[in-house]
C-alpha cells in the first residue's frame, strides 16, 4: 500500500475543518434563527398582556368614575375616590408565565384619573362655524394668564372655525361658499402646532390648562379647575384672587353653581354658561411595565349624568 502523500493529508484535513466550520455555522444558525421566533413569541406575549393589563385598568376606572356619578350626581368635587391616584403596583403574581429560579421578573401597574373638564376646551371657541366672542375672551385671558402671546386665541379659534363643518343652509338661503383651504380639525393638543405661532413649548405649557373634547359648549367645573382657569371665566379677576378662591374651595366645595359665584363678591362671569360644578369627561392616564415591554396610554371617558343608568363610554385611547 503506498502511503499518502503529506499534501494530500493536508488537504484532506483542511477539508474536514471546511466541513466541521460549515456544519457549526448551520447549527448555529438554526439555533439563533429559533431563539428569535421565542423571543418575537415571548414580545408578542409580553405586548397583549400589556393591553389586556391596560384594559382592566380602564375597566376598573370607569367603575370608579359610575360609582362616584351614582354617590354625588349634582356635583364633582376633587375629594372624591377618583382624584386618588395609583401609585406604582406590583403585578408579579398576577401574570401568568413561566417562572424561572433566581429570575428577577417586574411588572407594575400606575396611573391616575383626570378631570378633563377641569381644563379649557378648545371647541368651546366656536358655535357652529362661527367664533363665540365670549369663549374668545375667555382664552385670551387664560392665555395672559399663562404669559403667552393672546395673538394666538384668535389664531386658534379661527382654525377650530375652519375645522367645524358647515350648517346646512336654510330655505332661502344661499349656499355657502366652497372653501379655498384645507381646515385645521383639532382633535388632540398637539394640532396646535400646526397654528402658526405655537411651538413646542408653548402647547407643554398649556397641557395642564386646555383640552381638546369631541364637543363643544363643555362647561368647566368650578370645582376642579385651577386658579389659571378660574381667572379666566370671571371679568376683572386675577390669579392671585383665584388662587385665595381654589383655597377656600378646599374647605368647601361648590355644591351648586350659586355657591360659586356667591364667592366672587359682585364679579361677573363672561360667559355664565361655560360654568358647572360636575364633570362628564375624564382623562384616564395609565402606564404598564411588564419585563421588557412598557406601555403608556390614555384614554377619554365619557360619563353620562343626564340620566339614572350614569353610563361610562371609552371614546378613544391613545397608546405611546
Amino acid at each position: 500500500m503506498r502511503p499518502v502523500p503529506h499534501k494530500q493529508r493536508g488537504v484532506a484535513v483542511i477539508t474536514a475543518l471546511l466541513l466541521t466550520t460549515l456544519a457549526i455555522t448551520i447549527v448555529a444558525s438554526l439555533f439563533w434563527q429559533q431563539q428569535v421566533q421565542v423571543r418575537t413569541m415571548e414580545n408578542q406575549r409580553l405586548h397583549l398582556q400589556t393591553k389586556w393589563i391596560l384594559r382592566g385598568a380602564l375597566d376598573w376606572a370607569r367603575l370608579v368614575l359610575r360609582q362616584d356619578g351614582m354617590d354625588s350626581p349634582t356635583f364633582t368635587s376633587l375629594t372624591a375616590v377618583w382624584n386618588t391616584p395609583l401609585a406604582e403596583t406590583r403585578l408579579d403574581q398576577y401574570i401568568e408565565r413561566e417562572r424561572v429560579e433566581g429570575e428577577i421578573f417586574d411588572a407594575s401597574l400606575s396611573g391616575r384619573i383626570i378631570d378633563a373638564t377641569s381644563r379649557y376646551n378648545l371647541t368651546n371657541l366656536t358655535t357652529g362655524p362661527q367664533i363665540n366672542a365670549g369663549h374668545l375672551l375667555i382664552f385670551k385671558r387664560l392665555l395672559a394668564n399663562l404669559q403667552i402671546d393672546q395673538a394666538l386665541a384668535m389664531r386658534t379659534a379661527q382654525a377650530v372655525a375652519d375645522g367645524t363643518p358647515p350648517l346646512p343652509p336654510q330655505t332661502g338661503q344661499p349656499t355657502p361658499p366652497v372653501r379655498t383651504k384645507a381646515p385645521i380639525a383639532l382633535t388632540q393638543l398637539d394640532d396646535l402646532l400646526a397654528i402658526p405661532g405655537y411651538t413646542v413649548a408653548i402647547v407643554d405649557k398649556l397641557r395642564e390648562f386646555v383640552t381638546v373634547l369631541p364637543a363643544n359648549a363643555v362647561t368647566v367645573n368650578v370645582n376642579t379647575a385651577p386658579p389659571e382657569v378660574i381667572a379666566a371665566l370671571v371679568e376683572n379677576y386675577s390669579v392671585a384672587q383665584a388662587t385665595a378662591l381654589v383655597a377656600r374651595r378646599k374647605q368647601a366645595y361648590y355644591r351648586q353653581v350659586s355657591d360659586f359665584t356667591g364667592q366672587l363678591f359682585g364679579a361677573q362671569l363672561t360667559v355664565p354658561a361655560a360654568v358647572d360644578v360636575k364633570s362628564e369627561w375624564f382623562l384616564v392616564s395609565s402606564r404598564v411595565r411588564l419585563d421588557r415591554a412598557a406601555l403608556d396610554a390614555e384614554a377619554l371617558v365619557y360619563r353620562e349624568l343626564s340620566t339614572q343608568q350614569f353610563k361610562t363610554t371609552t371614546v378613544w385611547v391613545r397608546q405611546n
